[in-house]
């Protein structure tokens, strides 16, 4: 799998646009659609059919409704070689850094990631293709990773709504159960200082998780150290910070695959199948 990185934003001076700056999400003029992946014309017909059998497998286990895990490590390598082809790269990348190393990259099949953990040496310990709205290893970290409460930071001149933000972010923090709508916070429409990012980021810190969601532009998602809650910043092709949020959720939903793209994907991998065995 190939790597990917996610830079780390900052959230302080400089992230937002000046106060008299007007900055309008732009009309939407290149997304990444759908398309079948490559794969080798000339591999082995022995190999082509055991990487067929893993990726029929794995659609089987989707249509019957379940969440499916298929282990790849020990699998010969040109069969892995030949499903890493098959099934491509998608939009979404995530890196999990506690308690495991852990690189997830959806592939172009919506709802179907690729999920390493890697050792300090660089040494694969895992390699599993996890079909889900989004591994439960993310969610798991990001909690794993928070803590119970947070202290305010002492107030500085120049702050104004931050303490107040803080504050409501607590109390949905320490209410949220599992499944709720997220609770967002758009900084973007609100007065905040440069000072007052600042003490949010003092506050919140950075978590575990860090994402990268493509599509109109970059959405990238970090959490944070308090429970549930994430950084969730939009930005333009010209990485241009365009709206900045936080969200009281469990995972943002712009990471996730959906429900009818899961279904979708799961159409479109049984078509995949019937070109790849032709």
């Amino acid at each position: 799998m190939r790597d990917f990185s996610i830079p780390v934003v900052a959230f302080g001076v400089g992230s937002q646009p000046e106060a008299e700056e007007v900055d309008y999400l732009p009309l939407p003029h290149e997304m990444e659609t759908f398309s079948l992946p490559v794969y080798n014309l000339e591999a082995d017909p022995a190999i082509m059919e055991a990487a067929c059998d893993v990726i029929e497998n794995l659609r089987s286990m989707m249509l019957a409704g379940s969440n499916a895990t298929i282990e790849l490590l020990g699998m010969p390598t040109r069969v892995v070689e030949l499903i890493n082809q098959s099934m491509g790269h998608g939009e979404v990348s995530v890196l999990v850094r506690e308690p495991g190393n852990l690189h997830v990259q959806e592939t172009v099949f919506s709802g179907v990631w690729r999920v390493q953990e890697i050792s300090g040496q660089g040494t694969v310990l895992r390699d599993t293709l996890h079909a889900c709205a989004i591994p439960p290893e993310v969610q798991q970290s990001a909690l794993s990773g928070a803590v119970g409460d947070i202290a305010a930071p002492p107030l500085r001149p120049g702050i104004m709504n931050a303490p107040a933000i803080l504050n409501e972010l607590l109390e949905r923090s320490r209410k949220h159960q599992s499944g709720q709508t997220a609770h967002v916070v758009n900084l973007s429409l609100l007065p905040m200082s440069p000072e007052d990012l600042e003490y949010l980021f003092e506050a919140f810190g950075t978590g575990t998780v860090s994402i990268l969601s493509r599509g109109y532009g970059n959405c990238r998602i970090t959490s944070t150290r308090l429970p549930n809650v994430w950084w969730v910043q939009y930005f333009n092709s010209m990485d241009s910070i365009i709206l900045n949020t936080i969200e009281v959720v469990d995972v943002p939903e712009v990471a996730l695959a959906a429900d009818e793209d899961y279904q979708d994907s799961a159409e479109r991998l049984g078509e995949w199948l019937a070109v790849m065995r032709e």
